[in-house]
């Protein structure tokens, strides 16, 4: 198992689904935990339940379409654990269901500022940190989706976004591989989340259920290990890739 103690990371969207899990796994194997949220409330109980088990996190809200809101948690990283070495960047939405020539304009802004500019605004500051406190002993892992690869229908918004994902952390590898810091982005298709549960009801859950192979949809702790396996120095050679995690997903 990977040994993060001594590290700090931060996750973005951390209160509930895959950033819930991804915080309590770094947490499990020694990383001091900031974690981000929009919802405060959410994030202060995963922070709780992080310290209840024996780890070490904080929680900070954050939003993150704002240059400020993604500078400022950069900061309390700093400020509170005295630098910064993990940063996933995983906060996202999903977005009103239309076709493309029926776009809702007010919704795609939205969901390329958190989805796709959020990822940026968080590397925009996290790299900077990073290179201080040592970018080979760093490394970022982008929250992506299978639709980083494939169409999600009548989704246009969320499908350009996470292509754009891809794209800059492949940009932002190579940009920074000669430091040694390590970026990469991972694909997740289908995951058991409230958020999942909440949206959709049991037969569209079936349906997701069977466009993947494996006949079941994935779960934020299957996630979380892939992310923990990027983050360590066990993927030491591993940087601007894009790994799908997503039970042989079929789009049709």
């Amino acid at each position: 198992m990977a040994d993060f103690t001594g590290k700090v990371a931060l996750v973005t969207g951390g209160g509930s689904g895959l950033g819930e899990a991804i915080s309590k796994d770094l947490a499990a194997k020694g990383a001091k935990v900031v974690l981000t949220d929009i919802n405060l409330e959410a994030a202060e109980r995963v922070a709780g339940e992080v310290t209840e088990a024996g780890g070490t996190a904080s929680a900070i809200q954050q939003d993150t379409s704002s240059k400020e809101d993604s500078e400022k948690v950069v900061k309390f990283a700093v400020d509170t654990y005295g630098g910064l070495n993990f940063a996933v960047n995983n906060a996202g939405i999903g977005g009103k269901q239309v076709p493309v020539g029926e776009t809702d304009l007010d919704s795609w802004d939205k969901v390329i500022d958190v989805n796709l500019n959020g990822v940026l605004y968080g590397m925009r500051f996290q790299i900077p940190a990073m290179l201080k406190s040592g970018a080979k002993d760093s490394a970022i892992v982008n929250m992506a989706s299978v639709h980083g690869t494939v169409a999600a229908i009548n989704n246009g918004a969320y499908t350009a976004a996470k292509h754009g994902v891809v794209g800059i952390t492949k940009n932002a590898a190579a940009e920074y591989g000669t430091e040694g810091l390590r970026i990469n982005a991972v694909g997740p298709g289908y995951i058991t989340t409230p958020l999942l549960e909440s949206s959709l009801d049991a037969e569209a859950i079936e349906g997701l259920k069977a466009k993947h192979p494996l006949g079941r949809l994935g779960t934020p702790e299957e996630i979380a290990k892939v992310v923990s396996f990027l983050l360590s120095d066990d993927a030491s050679f591993v940087t601007g890739a894009y790994y799908l995690i997503d039970g042989g997903y079929t789009a049709v």
